[in-house]
């Protein structure tokens, strides 16, 4: 079989993040976030979460391969602000 093994899909290994930032290169105020072991579920409400901000221009998310468990969510703020400060802030909203 082709699956990968159970215990990978939730463990964290050495050297690996649980939350990669790649800035984009061409907008400053763009960012992709990659969330390790994670799907759907936490992509859908981070992203309904961060639609909720009135500087986001643009958030989606999208699990890129099901037997790979990461989900990229790309996000766009309006210049005076910047993506990552507003990925970060997003966070406590879902807690409270």
């Amino acid at each position: 079989m082709n699956a990968p093994l159970v215990f990978k899909s939730f463990l964290l290994f050495e050297g690996e993040k649980k939350i990669a930032i790649n800035k984009h290169t061409k907008v400053p105020s763009a960012c992709l976030f990659t969330i390790n072991k994670e799907d759907h579920i936490l992509g859908n409400i981070i992203k309904s979460q961060l639609l909720e901000a009135p500087q986001m221009l643009f958030a989606g998310y999208k699990v890129p391969d099901p037997l790979e468990h990461k989900t990229v969510i790309p996000i766009q703020t309006t210049p005076d602000y910047h993506s990552q400060e507003t990925f970060m802030n997003a966070i406590p909203d879902l807690i409270s």
